[in-house]
């Protein structure tokens, strides 16, 4: 089902509690354009509001993930009146819709086959888990573009590889490779199948129990606070979870060696 008339998203259902949405501008290596931007908000609104969903999955189409931001725009600012506050007003909006994974209450995950670049390795840091394909590659030529990184660079890589990797991806702009992402910790595993890999993974996720996940979520986005705060956060999350029916049927599913069927409640 398309999110959007212009078809620039592509969202779907492919299994119990698994959202896939699908970049879908392989023209321009799905780039986030004006439109993608447009499309891929709708798409998240959708997602957000359906509370069947459990695990989202984001790709590309056509063997490209995203090429990052769309900077055709520029070439026509000689006709307009750009300031320094005015591209910083559109920028910011511009970030937040992308990195909305980071604040969805579900896991996401990336699968990544062909290039991300710049913002699209941003896109693909900000969801939970990355699986990257053989052709994957993923670089930050931001310095090279005589521009400085954007929509979350200098804190996600940092976090996701740490700060000496991510001065080497963001000085250098080098291509980083599937067996080195993995040894970097920039992706979770590499599959000869990203997107069947990922989904595959979604799937086991999304049999989980919904109300420990989306807190288990939240939990881990705090997680930078230190210990103090994540037991206080789990001394709270924790009793929450023992008080659902979730819960109850879990512990009834372990005892009679079956699937558990959670409900969310």
């Amino acid at each position: 089902m398309a999110a959007d008339s212009s078809d620039a998203v592509v969202l779907s259902r492919p299994g119990p509690g698994v959202r896939l949405v699908t970049l879908n501008r392989p023209g321009v290596r799905n780039a986030m354009t004006e439109e993608m931007t447009r499309a891929w908000d709708l798409a998240l609104d959708e997602v957000a509001a359906d509370r069947e969903t459990r695990v989202l999955v984001v790709t590309g189409e056509a063997g490209s993930f995203c090429s990052g931001a769309d900077l055709s725009w520029l070439d026509h600012g000689a006709d307009e009146d750009i300031t320094i506050d005015r591209l910083r007003d559109r920028m910011l909006p511009f970030y937040r819709s992308w990195l909305r994974p980071r604040t969805l209450p579900f896991p996401v995950i990336a699968a990544v086959d062909g290039p991300a670049v710049g913002a699209g390795v941003c896109l693909a840091l900000a969801c939970d888990l990355r699986f990257a394909g053989p052709d994957a590659r993923f670089r930050t030529p931001f310095l090279y573009l005589a521009t400085h990184g954007g929509m979350g660079a200098t804190w996600l890589l940092p976090e996701a590889i740490g700060v000496t990797r991510a001065r080497d991806m963001l000085y250098t702009g080098r291509e980083v490779a599937p067996a080195q992402a993995l040894e970097w910790g920039l992706v979770s595993d590499v599959a000869e199948d990203a997107l069947a890999h990922s989904l595959t993974v979604a799937a086991r996720i999304a049999e989980a129990g919904p109300i420990a996940l989306r807190l288990t979520k939240t939990g881990l986005e705090q997680s930078t606070a230190g210990l103090e705060a994540s037991i206080q956060w789990e001394a709270l999350a924790q009793p929450v979870t023992m008080t659902t029916a979730d819960l109850h049927e879990g512990v009834r599913a372990f005892r009679e060696n079956r699937e558990p069927r959670f409900r969310g409640h």
